[in-house]
């Protein structure tokens, strides 16, 4: 018994010690492997190219190393090249087809679009408490089409809203007055885009936010030379990237004098909220105007709607479809009518309905206060001469009646601002010429 115990006892051992070394063998066998794996990461049998090339030639090109690794850093640099300049097209194409989908949206059926926008139809309700739409949907801002602009934007605009005006050397003197009336008023969030480079040089000597545009043959010759209504008529191309970049713009004339902030006074409901040429509730706002012609007998009486036009020089614009294709329909027609006015043409398209052979601007539109956004016909015709309305105190005052521009910019500060009582007294309710 005691020797088959003792046999039983070394057979044990012998496995023990075996296993023993069958395990310290899969350990150093592990830890080679990862010993290999970490030097080699790639294999050792991975043929490489500028290895084997090497080794092969170790004899006789021993100096070739850095001869070799300029012509790799020429190929890569060309490869870079080629890669870039490939790239810049894709953009390029990309851009390209981007437009055209916008087009091709713009042109479907709008009462399909609206359906897509606004959700299910619903049914309508009980007589009185139906009421449409008015406020289009904003689009969707596009960065690509000015990076430089838009980073601008981003610092001067407050709520995606700005006071924008367009100004040369010829207005230096009224672009002072009306950029200090809007720093007096608190008003952040403004910015001039300079047409030349003493009007930028000026506006930053003054701590007025600017913006210069990349240089284009069509617009600078106007923008330098052009006149008081050739300026204004570039406003509807250079505006049109702004409503791209999904910013709501007051476009603003410099011929203003601001006496309060007018975002505190904006519905912003409508496609296009403007000021008006009208000078009384009536021509502002509307009426039924009968025309009478006697050799119709009858039916001599002919009831006419009338009202006088917005005025192109201040008008608050959101970014919307309906808001873009007016800029486009007003600055295509100006390039192909160069002695049109843009006030009339901005008003016709505004305006007109769609009729046989043309199809007119679906665009929800708001007429401003004409106590609270002024124009100058207004001021000095009505309201200095009577007792109540020269004590309202307005939100701008728009000098678009007289020619005299500047001397009445400056009496309506001394008047608005500064208290003078007959500052605006020796001036004739028109003008003498």
């Amino acid at each position: 018994m005691t020797g088959r115990r003792d046999g039983l006892l070394m057979r044990n051992t012998g496995h023990s010690h075996r296993g023993s070394r069958i395990a310290i063998a899969i350990a150093i066998g592990v830890l080679l492997g990862c010993v290999f794996a970490f030097l080699l990461p790639h294999g050792l049998f991975v043929y490489s190219p500028v290895h084997g090339r090497r080794i092969a030639t170790s004899n006789t090109q021993v100096g070739s190393g850095p001869c070799e690794s300029s012509e790799r850093i020429n190929m890569l640099k060309s490869e870079f090249v080629a890669v870039s300049e490939k790239n810049a097209q894709l953009k390029k194409q990309i851009r390209e087809f981007t437009e055209k989908l916008q087009l091709a949206e713009q042109g479907k059926d709008h009462a399909q679009k609206q359906v897509l926008v606004l959700g299910e139809q619903h049914k309508a309700g009980p007589f009185g408490t139906v009421k449409g739409l008015r406020t289009n949907p904003l689009v969707l801002s596009d960065e690509s089409v000015n990076p430089r602009l838009a980073k601008i934007l981003e610092k001067v605009a407050v709520s995606r809203e700005l006071i924008v005006a367009l100004a040369n050397s010829n207005v230096k003197d009224m672009l002072e007055v009306w950029f200090t009336g809007i720093k007096r008023a608190g008003i952040p969030n403004y910015l001039v885009v300079a047409l030349d480079e003493e009007i930028a040089n000026f506006c930053k000597s003054n701590d007025v936010p600017i913006y210069r545009r990349d240089p284009d043959e069509g617009i600078d010759l106007i923008a330098r030379t052009g006149g008081n209504h050739a300026v204004s008529g570039l406003k509807f191309r250079i505006l049109r990237e702004f409503l791209q970049l999904g910013y709501s713009v007051l476009l603003s004339d410099v011929d203003i004098v601001y006496l309060q902030n007018p975002f505190d006074h904006l519905y912003r409901d409508s496609d296009v909220e403007s000021m008006t040429d009208g000078h009384d509730n009536m021509t502002a706002y509307g009426y039924n105007d009968v025309f009478d012609e006697p050799s119709m007998g009858w039916a001599r009486y002919a009831h006419t709607m009338r009202m006088w036009v917005y005025n192109s020089g201040f008008f608050y614009i959101r970014p919307t479809i309906p808001s873009i294709e007016l800029l486009d329909r007003v600055a295509g027609r100006l390039s192909r009518e160069p002695n049109s006015w843009d006030q009339a043409v901005f008003n016709e398209e505004l305006f007109f309905p769609s009729h046989p052979g043309y199809d007119g601007l679906h665009a929800a539109r708001r007429t401003m206060d004409i106590y609270l956004f002024m124009n100058s016909k207004v001021l000095f015709k009505t309201v200095r001469k009577d007792a109540v309305l020269s004590k309202l105190k307005p939100v701008i005052i728009h000098v678009n009646y007289h020619p005299d521009k500047l001397p009445r910019m400056k009496a309506i500060v001394e008047y608005y601002v500064n208290g003078k009582q007959d500052a605006l007294k020796s001036f004739p309710d028109g003008s003498d010429w």
